[in-house]
């Protein structure tokens, strides 16, 4: 009987576990390059600070809170941070929702669902050298692309300069 209990136990936390990351993959969505733009155009009155970065980045990892921390202060000036994340499709629910759990992300993460790595790196900027963290601000029809790890000063000194 004790085993049985035991075996439901188990049953029922992998069921919540399984839930949970399910219900949560929400807040993490595939994005490819044509739909960041739509994203991008459809908030023209917006500053967008764009960051594309890894899980297994140990500078994007880093700066993220910078991030974070410019994005929530800085939003009643319609100020937009989308983080996009640059691993693998197949590491949504294996490397990226759960890190973005773990660190308690509350700007708009984004997993970049493009096949062709160079096709993407020409299109977001032509002088991108492919490396991260990389970040794109544009507000209006004001865009600079920064190949670079930021401090939290310099991340706003870059925002404010829009």
């Amino acid at each position: 009987m004790t085993n049985m209990k035991i075996h439901a136990f188990k049953i029922c936390t992998l069921l919540f576990f399984a839930f949970s990351i399910a219900g949560y993959s929400q807040n993490v969505k595939l994005l490819n390059i044509d739909q960041l733009n739509e994203r991008i155009k459809n908030g023209k009155d917006s500053t967008y600070v764009v960051n594309f970065w890894a899980t297994w980045c140990a500078p994007c990892i880093k700066e993220l809170p910078h991030f974070e921390k410019v994005g929530a202060e800085y939003k009643s000036e319609k100020l937009a941070v989308l983080l996009v994340s640059v691993d693998f499709k197949s590491k949504l629910n294996s490397a990226v929702i759960p890190f973005v759990k773990r660190k308690n992300m509350k700007s708009e993460v984004f997993l970049l669902n493009e096949s062709s790595p160079q096709e993407y790196i020409d299109r977001i900027d032509k002088n991108w050298s492919g490396s991260i963290p990389a970040t794109l601000f544009i507000k209006g029809d004001k865009r600079k692309f920064v190949e670079t790890e930021f401090t939290y000063e310099q991340l706003l000194t870059e925002y404010k300069k829009l």
